[in-house]
């Protein structure tokens, strides 16, 4: 489990393709498509979050996009 700040940054092991991340905090949640292997990371939705916290959110996914891949193809093969 990845963190940005005290928000979880989780790839769920029965999840479905395209690559992406849960971001989840008490304010909400949102999901990025990763566009593996090199990003940019995607919002696709977003619940609870507002939208400085979700700009603040894929910009730290930014850096983040090569792990993110890596693991998520660790975890489920192909992107």
């Amino acid at each position: 489990m990845f963190r940005i700040g005290g928000l979880r940054v989780v790839i769920w092991p029965n999840d479905h393709r395209p690559a992406h991340v849960h971001v989840k905090g008490a304010e909400g949640e949102a999901v990025f498509n990763l566009n593996c292997p090199d990003g940019p990371p995607v919002l696709r939705e977003s619940y609870g979050f507002k939208v400085p916290d979700v700009n603040r959110i894929e910009a730290a996914l930014v850096e983040l996009v090569p792990t993110l891949c890596a693991e998520w193809s660790a975890i489920h093969g192909d992107y």
